[in-house]
């Protein structure tokens, strides 16, 4: 849950165009995104569906913007430029009231976990409940227990973070975006750092979450075998625009060179390296 998140709101063009074009069945669409950091523009141009219900993996090479992408999503990187709709209300225009109460619907799973070190692992999960809820403390832990057993986390409650291992981390994280229940779930690089054991146990987390909950998942990965296992449909981000989108075996088969090139992990290609 990203209520409490506090950004400023920039100007933005009339999305009254935009907006119509935009399909019932989506949840997120993104119109003509731009970012750019430092001289360099990290986004340029993008735009791209994600449909309720469905998980869509956004892959790429390092620095051509996935993780920009999901942060700009949730305002924690504001673009030069573009549109971001929820439900076809652009996140882009909202005051602040209207953006922190957009953004309980969305949980973020950040790549390296992001949880207070000084908190327990109840504590962390249960953020949210006892921030912007009138939930009282006895109903918080029981919200929590109840969360940290969906991701096989039962009875670590009194744990810190630092005694639980890297696998572990991303589960309490994990646990900590759905406990307000969000109807999307944002992963960023779920999978980094671990094991294969580990990876699959992430990835079924994943699947299990939009089965259990219906929501609505994007994944940014590097992770091939990831992205075939969870995804409904596959988008490759390259310099800043999205090349390639498609089903998992459509991905795969792509006559895209590029698309080719990254699949097969070669030095060979049009990507220069």
């Amino acid at each position: 849950m990203l209520g409490f998140l506090n950004k400023s709101k920039k100007n933005n063009k009339d999305s009254k165009e935009s907006k119509e074009s935009i399909d019932d069945n989506v949840k997120i669409a993104i119109r003509d995104l731009t970012v750019i950091l430092g001289n360099r523009k990290i986004l340029d141009k993008t735009s791209l569906d994600i449909h309720t219900g469905k998980t869509v993996a956004v892959m790429g090479l390092s620095g051509m913007g996935k993780s920009t992408l999901l942060r700009s999503i949730i305002r924690l990187l504001e673009p030069e430029g573009g549109q971001i709709f929820f439900e076809g209300k652009d996140i882009l225009q909202m005051n602040q009231h209207k953006l922190d109460e957009t953004l309980k619907n969305i949980g973020m799973v950040f790549q390296k976990g992001a949880l207070f070190d000084s908190m327990t692992i109840a504590e962390n999960v249960g953020f949210g409940l006892k921030e912007h809820t009138t939930m009282k403390p006895k109903e918080i832990l029981e919200k929590v227990s109840k969360t940290l057993e969906i991701v096989d986390l039962a009875g670590r409650e009194d744990n810190m973070p630092s005694e639980l291992s890297g696998g572990m981390q991303k589960r309490a994280s994990l646990a900590r975006a759905i406990c307000y229940n969000p109807e999307v779930v944002l992963y960023d690089e779920p999978t980094t750092g671990l094991d294969p054991i580990i990876c699959n146990v992430i990835n079924k987390l994943i699947m299990d979450m939009q089965k259990r909950f219906k929501v609505t998942s994007v994944v940014v990965t590097h992770d091939l075998e990831s992205a075939r296992m969870v995804a409904d449909e596959i988008m490759m981000l390259h310099e800043g625009k999205i090349i390639e989108r498609g089903s998992p075996d459509n991905f795969f088969n792509s006559t895209n060179p590029i698309i080719q090139q990254f699949v097969k992990g070669s030095s060979e290609g049009p990507i220069k390296v």
